[in-house]
């Protein structure tokens, strides 16, 4: 074998050893690019340089500041608020509760981008009162679950931005966001026919919140912590603001309703949501410059080169290479966590998809929402295994209530796939260049 081969096994050879003996995919992912460098003689000044380089990315820090965001109005108590907006509007069916769950989790996500986040939050209120209610707890479980997914193409999803900085080609951050709302909405709204007929078919119960008296101050509650959103997509669509400071300006609003409008977060509070942060924080950023040394060895041995070749000497038609990447999305996705995976496989997939013609925008959608599915499917998926901890439910008992719901989402993943203009025409009609 060649060196190059050698190379390239050597360097997946030992990320898959390090991470069968669950060493954290940051540390995993550095290791395995030195060793391969040392193999290849690469000088290791190089890797930390791509190391250094990729940390100094001003569009990066957004991503700390919606973290920060998030977890300060989570433990402000937007949720709560939300919820009750959403019980509003569409509460009062057969099922309602449920439909509150996928609903919120729409909102929700436009403030958190996170599908963890959707499923620890929500999920540890609206799962119990689901059952409370008398609903089954597979049936609760798969409703949080995927539609925590939401908050993964509604902005600001981290794991868009993860997507242009891996792409590494000047892709606009606040384009990409855009991209996202018409398929996350149209995935709330794929969620809720399973939903409710499911709700009708086992005779669920209509919602019993009582809101007398309460629209007003209920729906001036939620939009006050919906303005968060407003601040993050007017401010880089008009070009009052680039991504990282719209993810600033949002992260002090935050703070602001939390401690003045809602009064529900004191000094202490605000300490230890910084705190509660700050793994994920780190834990972002040093995946964020691991995956670009390892990106920077993927380069150096040809891989995309080869990737390429060797997909389209299975076929060149355009259709045929974009399902083999559907195939491979979901297949990865099953195994490994998705901002490692984004990080990874953009600088391998993305001049595939640029070679059969694909816009870079249109190609992100599909992408971040291929690896998506991976949140709720075992046996990896981390969204899944912490809505059965929450729901006190075994994974293989609850896996027969979420193939409706996956149905749905491998239809919508065709769709996106397929119809570019479900992830463009929004941003066309603003103005903005796809």
């Amino acid at each position: 074998m060649s060196t190059m081969t050698i190379g390239v096994i050597m360097l997946f050879g030992v990320l898959l050893l390090l991470l069968v003996l669950r060493i954290p995919i940051a540390f995993s992912l550095g290791v395995s690019a030195v060793v391969t460098a040392i193999y290849l003689d690469i000088p290791l000044a190089n890797l930390f340089m791509k190391m250094i380089t990729s940390m100094q990315s001003f569009v990066i820090i957004a991503a700390p500041f919606f973290v920060i965001m998030a977890q300060i109005m989570c433990d402000g108590g937007v949720t709560k608020k939300l919820m009750r907006f959403c019980d509003l509007i569409v509460g009062r069916v057969r099922g309602g509760t449920a439909l509150v769950n996928i609903v919120v989790s729409m909102l929700f996500g436009g403030i958190s981008g996170s599908s963890t986040a959707d499923v620890s939050s929500i999920g540890a209120m609206l799962i119990p009162a689901m059952l409370d209610e008398g609903y089954d707890p597979d049936y609760s479980v798969a409703v949080t679950v995927t539609s925590s997914l939401e908050g993964v193409m509604i902005p600001p999803s981290q794991n868009m931005l993860f997507y242009a900085v891996a792409a590494g080609s000047g892709l606009s951050i606040s384009t990409l966001l855009i991209c996202g709302y018409l398929p996350g909405v149209l995935l709330t709204l794929g969620l809720c026919i399973p939903a409710v007929i499911i709700a009708k078919k086992r005779n669920y119960p209509i919602s019993t919140f009582d809101s007398r008296g309460q629209k007003l101050r209920i729906i001036f509650e939620a939009l006050a912590g919906l303005m968060a959103i407003v601040i993050i997509v007017v401010g880089t669509t008009c070009g009052i603001c680039s991504a990282t400071e719209s993810a600033a300006i949002a992260a002090v609003y935050a703070l602001i309703v939390s401690t003045c409008l809602y009064r529900s977060l004191t000094f202490k509070q605000f300490v230890n949501s910084f705190f509660s942060a700050l793994p994920i924080m780190a834990m972002s950023l040093a995946i964020i410059a691991c995956s670009n040394a390892f990106s920077y060895v993927m380069s150096y041995l040809k891989v995309p080169t080869m990737i390429i070749n060797s997909v389209l000497s299975i076929s060149s038609n355009p259709n045929v290479v974009i399902a083999l990447m559907l195939v491979l999305m979901i297949f990865l996705g099953c195994f490994m966590d998705m901002g490692v995976l984004i990080f990874v496989t953009t600088p391998i997939l993305y001049p595939l998809a640029m070679n059969i013609g694909m816009n870079p925008y249109h190609f992100g959608v599909m992408l971040v929402f291929g690896f998506a599915l991976g949140l709720c499917t075992p046996p990896v998926g981390t969204s899944l295994f912490l809505g059965c901890k929450i729901g006190k439910i075994a994974v293989e008992d609850s896996i027969k209530a979420f193939i409706p719901f996956y149905a749905i989402m491998l239809v919508l993943l065709l769709l996106f796939a397929y119809v570019p203009d479900l992830s463009l025409c929004l941003p066309r009609w603003l103005g903005l260049a796809v």
